[in-house]
């Protein structure tokens, strides 16, 4: 009896879409539960089966708390502005928004496909205006906060294409599109003041039940450090200082020279006629490399003395000036104090250029010390050549000198972050046009929240402009406007968002999607939020991760929500590969879900998507493994239908079995080990076989099969569910108990052994005593032949082991 894939999961998408069985019930009194997929951005290129290991993976888990008696939330919807999407428009000579709904089109039916019980109702699309309004909203509550504003930053600039790019379009400090090299051109931009709250985004990863590695990415991403700011005078500049910034200012009689990082604004100024050509020529060569590459920590060490000198603050010695590529304009104060006795970095800069290193720390092992003396040593000691300091441990001598800096007026104890602000901004047309408005008369003015949301002009042309403004820049109806304080003329902000910002915020929306009159209702974002479980892909640990919960705490801020954190839980699938790497349209080494769906069917290719490995790892995909799959649930169904008709009488060995299973499945499920939980699936059949033999199997076990395998084959269990005479969906149902009595083993087979050696085996029950136990043991055939003639001597037992007897004559 072959189960007929085909027309039972089209017989059940169709009786779902009629019934509308996946929309959320607001009113069902149930407890909720909030399970979420990074949505995907909807690229022309389709779904491969890669994508579908998450989406199913979420929607086994939904469907699973939909039987353990929740309401769930399991929306979806699309992050669908962004570059990606203007850069395919633009060379398929197509409108971004034309091709971004093609493409939605494409991907909605392929999710449908997958049988998940996503609630279309509530379906969002970041590109729409209906939707970034909200996104525009919490920009300008962001900007009469002081927590948006405007900076000059540098930007990758691509002189032949005359255009910025963004940091994924420079490949090997080249264009991408045209191979031209990449420089750095200064633009003002918006930015968004995230350091604000980074103490908060720090503190706050102890609440959440994420993986260790994403919060340790999280906390390093953040770098919070102790130190101190330290100010160097410039020699001959009366007006200019250099500002450091140093978690060890106890090493601060060991700098011999400064390093500037060669885009530091000093650089122009403080350098030194006959050094100016050099000093260019390395700027230059500089910012055509990526911040990635300068900090490869075992590349050689390059720099340029720059002619100047700085002032050390507590001696007066002169220190030279020079800048290297391995110090950062966008770390600390981009600029370092070089203490190549105690810095690894510094060491290897100071040997390149024949530069003196003074140790100042000595370690407290004498022998220790005479290994390291005047080389490198970067563990704990005293400190010595450091006046009056000498003798005190690194933690005292830290303390000392900031004092003595404070003292002087040349530096005080700080915190810094290696997290930056946010560049929020991008020079492109396909993005949410930035709601701020230029007037001469009043200044920076924000859009007022009932002329939002500005939309994008619909234009025939959206190319970059050759100046590196956004294409708005130049479409005069766009950019004249008039200010909404005075009613003069007034200029709009022309530099679009970057595709971060719907996806920083999403997540709420989806609570009440349709609200008009607000991003969302409190008591909406209050009912269904934190988000219960978040699934999706470990490389947005850092970015994506860390801005939905910096705009969490801000619209937490803004009163208009309880919680101050997005995702209670996290969870990280790995990648299905294909020959090892990882799949990709470019490598031409994708598997289309479409072709395996017509030959297997969806929930094959669901329950192998899960079988595959453990679902946080990566995973190598196989055919011969899919086909091993769809054998066993023709397996499941023939089993199952053998016994529908006339159900077995219940009987102890089976009602031992399915208690056990439950167990099983449900402590596996738990500890969200999914492929196991496949194992234990064919564990199960393989004893209901066996059971199935000796006269069928009953209506309890026949029910828990449907119900059990639903979450993870939803139209095998559907079907089952109903051939069983049910009226109501499956997922009505309840996930079945288990009761521990039935866990117990009420025999167990022990060894029996005769002077040690083991003679034999006796089954026994597991609640007899030990004069019981051995009374059968001696009394066992394969055992009384040892013992004739014998006489016992002594008698061992371990319960639920063995038994020896000791015998002699």
């Amino acid at each position: 009896m072959e189960y007929n894939v085909r027309a039972v999961e089209k017989k059940w998408k169709q009786r779902w879409r009629e019934q509308g069985a996946h929309k959320v019930n607001e009113a069902s009194g149930k407890p909720k539960y909030y399970c979420l997929d990074m949505f995907p951005y909807p690229s022309g290129s389709g779904l491969h089966v890669g994508h579908w290991r998450g989406y199913t993976i979420s929607d086994v888990w939904s469907r699973y708390k939909k039987l353990q008696g929740y309401e769930v939330l399991h929306p979806m919807g699309w992050d669908a502005f962004g570059l990606p999407a203007e850069n395919y428009a633009i060379s398929h000579g197509v409108h971004p928004a034309v091709s971004t709904a093609e493409n939605v089109a494409n991907f909605k039916r392929q999710l449908e496909e997958i049988g998940a019980m996503y609630d279309w109702d509530r379906e969002i699309n970041t590109s729409s205006p209906e939707f970034y309004k909200w996104t525009q909203y919490f920009f300008t509550k962001m900007f009469e906060r002081g927590l948006a504003y405007k900076k000059k930053m540098p930007i990758n600039w691509c002189p032949s294409c005359k255009t910025g790019l963004a940091n994924e379009e420079v490949v090997d400090g080249k264009c991408d599109r045209c191979g031209s090299d990449v420089t750095k051109r200064e633009m003002e931009q918006w930015m968004l003041r995230i350091t604000a709250y980074a103490d908060r985004l720090l503190e706050d990863l102890d609440k959440l039940d994420w993986p260790d590695k994403v919060k340790r990415m999280q906390r390093a991403w953040i770098g919070r450090s102790e130190g101190a700011r330290i100010l160097f005078r410039v020699k001959g500049h009366e007006q200019e200082t250099i500002e450091v910034f140093s978690t060890r200012p106890d090493t601060l009689y060991g700098a011999t020279y400064m390093v500037l990082a060669p885009e530091h604004p000093l650089v122009n100024r403080i350098t030194a006629p006959e050094q100016r050509a050099q000093v260019e020529e390395y700027v230059a060569e500089t910012l055509k490399k990526s911040s990635i590459d300068r900090q490869v920590v075992d590349k050689t060490k390059t720099g340029v003395f720059i002619g100047a000198y700085a002032e050390h603050p507590l001696t007066g010695e002169a220190l030279p000036i020079w800048i290297s590529d391995y110090v950062l304009m966008d770390y600390g104060t981009g600029a370092i104090m070089a203490v190549p006795a105690h810095d690894e970095r510094d060491y290897e800069f100071a040997q390149a250029f024949h530069l003196p290193i003074r140790q100042v720390i000595e370690p407290f092992d004498p022998e220790v010390a005479k290994e390291v003396k005047d080389g490198l040593y970067t563990g704990p000691g005293r400190l010595i050549h450091s006046g009056d300091l000498d003798g005190l441990d690194v933690e005292a001598g830290k303390k000392a000198m900031i004092e003595r800096l404070k003292a002087k007026g040349l530096g005080d104890a700080t915190v810094n972050y290696r997290m930056r602000d946010w560049v929020f901004a991008r020079q492109r047309y396909w993005g949410e046009p930035i709601p701020i408005i230029y007037c001469p008369q009043c200044g920076t003015v924000p859009v007022p929240d009932d002329q939002l949301p500005v939309t994008l002009p619909d234009v025939e042309r959206y190319e970059p402009t050759g100046t590196g403004e956004s294409p708005l820049a130049a479409i005069e109806s766009f950019v004249h406007t008039t200010c909404p304080k005075c009613g003069g003329p007034a200029r709009r902000e022309t530099d679009t968002m970057p595709q971060w910002a719907g996806s920083s915020w999403y997540f709420l929306r989806y609570a009440d999607p349709h609200n008009d009159s607000a991003p969302f209702s409190k008591e909406a974002a209050n009912r269904w939020l934190p988000v219960d479980m978040y699934i999706g892909g470990v490389e947005h640990a850092v970015l994506h991760l860390l801005y939905a919960r910096f705009f969490t705490k801000v619209i937490h801020d803004l009163g208009l929500i309880d919680f101050d954190e997005p995702f209670q839980r996290l969870f990280n699938q790995g990648m299905l590969t294909l020959n090892g790497a990882k799949m990709s349209k470019s490598k031409g080494n994708v598997v289309n879900p479409d072709d395996i769906i017509d030959k297997f069917g969806v929930d094959a290719l669901r329950v192998y998507e899960l079988f595959v490995g453990p679902p946080e790892d990566d995973a190598e995909w196989s055919t011969n493994g899919l086909e091993g799959v769809s054998r066993f649930l023709n397996r499941y169904y023939r089993l199952f239908a053998a016994s529908r008709e006339n159900p077995a009488v219940e009987r102890e060995s089976l009602t031992r079995l399915r208690h056990r299973f439950v167990a099983t499945l449900s402590e596996r499920m738990e500890n969200f080990k999914l492929n196991t939980a496949i194992s234990a699936f064919m564990e199960y059949t393989n004893a209901l076989t066996e059971e199935a033999r000796n006269g069928g199997l009953d209506k309890a076990t026949l029910e828990t099969m449907a119900v059990t395998i639903a979450p993870f084959a939803p139209h095998l269990g559907e079907e089952l569910w109903s051939q069983l005479g049910h009226p109501e969906s499956v997922f009505n149902a309840s996930w079945p108990d288990y009761e521990e009595r039935w866990l117990k083993d009420e025999e167990v087979e022990i060894a029996v052994q005769v002077n040690g050696r083991v003679r034999g085996h006796a089954v026994v029950s597991v609640e007899a005593g030990k004069e019981e136990v051995l009374a059968q043991v001696r009394q066992t055939p394969e055992i009384a032949e040892w013992l004739v003639g014998k006489e016992i001597v002594k008698e061992i037992y371990v319960p639920g082991r063995l038994v020896n007897l000791v015998v002699k004559g």
